[in-house]
């Protein structure tokens, strides 16, 4: 029986994320990963969060001089990390980028999940965790439920497809 040395490589090597938008809520780290890995509050300098119009969850992009707060989840696998470029989608691009943790100003290499179109029009404002978690949480948990048992299938439709279908059940739910 032979091994891939590359796939067995990549299984084994452990990888830290940045999360700043849903992933902050451990119900959706929950729902992916099957688990809720450590993490550690931190700090991504020269980028910006913001909302997406049409969208409940939040785009970075880098922009000298600001920061985005949110937490660093360690240990995370390569079939973990597989299922977070999934969930991901082509909406971002994973980026390795350089975190401060809060707690004790370390810095940290992470791959952080960064807003693919940089000139995109429906980028506004700031997005609120808070807000989210009382507006929108229950919901995004169930599409992010449905998300996995698609990513199960054959052929399973991308993230933004199952998103796009679940919030649009004609609930006439007002997105931020």
């Amino acid at each position: 029986m032979s091994v891939n040395c590359s796939m067995a490589a990549r299984t084994q090597s452990l990888h830290n994320v940045f999360v700043y938008g849903s992933l902050l809520a451990d119900e959706v780290v929950q729902v992916l990963l099957k688990r809720v890995p450590p993490s550690s509050p931190a700090m991504l300098p020269d980028h910006c969060r913001f909302r997406i119009k049409g969208r409940v969850y939040p785009a970075i992009l880098p922009v000298e001089n600001n920061k985005v707060t949110g937490r660093v989840l360690l240990g995370i696998s390569g079939p973990e990390l597989d299922i977070l470029d999934e969930f991901e989608d082509v909406e971002y691009t994973r980026n390795d980028v350089e975190v401060f943790l809060t707690d004790s100003s370390q810095k940290l290499q992470a791959h952080a999940y960064v807003w693919s179109n940089l000139k995109d029009p429906n980028l506004y404002g700031d997005w609120d965790f808070e807000e989210w978690k009382q507006a929108h949480m229950n919901d995004f948990v169930k599409m992010t439920d449905g998300f996995m048992q698609e990513l199960k299938l054959p052929e399973s439709k991308p993230r933004v497809q199952t998103y796009e279908s679940f919030f649009d059940q004609g609930d006439d739910k007002q997105l931020a």
